[in-house]
């Protein structure tokens, strides 16, 4: 089992940064690929940004790309999410999850794939 905690949600203005943190504990040396993804009122779950654990690659959806980076500390169990330039459409509920069994990178996409999930921060954007 994994157990995944969100933490740096908050109020922001747009244009803002706000730096997302996900501490993972238990048996953390399983974990193949940790992810981010968020869901807004009314819409499915996204995308967001995924790293894997053992090398660093870094993957991003394209609504992110440029002002998101996620990046994994393995000596602290945990993943960040930085994010820089935010849009009122960034708002929504965010998500860490990790992958625990083995996967292409093509399966860091989807939320299905994954195994584990936190609790959710929200990240609110004012205009």
């Amino acid at each position: 089992q994994v157990q995944l905690v969100e933490s740096g949600g908050g109020l922001v203005q747009a244009g803002g940064s706000l730096r997302l943190s996900c501490a993972a504990s238990g048996r953390t040396f399983t974990i193949r690929a940790m992810g981010w993804f968020r869901q807004a009122p009314g819409k499915e779950r996204e995308f967001v940004a995924a790293v894997t654990w053992s090398s660093g690659s870094t993957y991003y959806a394209d609504s992110v790309k440029g002002r998101f980076t996620i990046s994994r500390d393995n000596a602290k169990n945990t993943v960040y999410l930085q994010m820089n330039s935010l849009k009122p459409e960034d708002t929504a509920v965010y998500y860490c999850a990790a992958l625990q069994r083995y996967a292409s990178s093509s399966a860091y996409y989807f939320a299905s794939r994954y195994d584990y999930w936190g609790q959710g921060t929200q990240v609110t954007v004012s205009s």
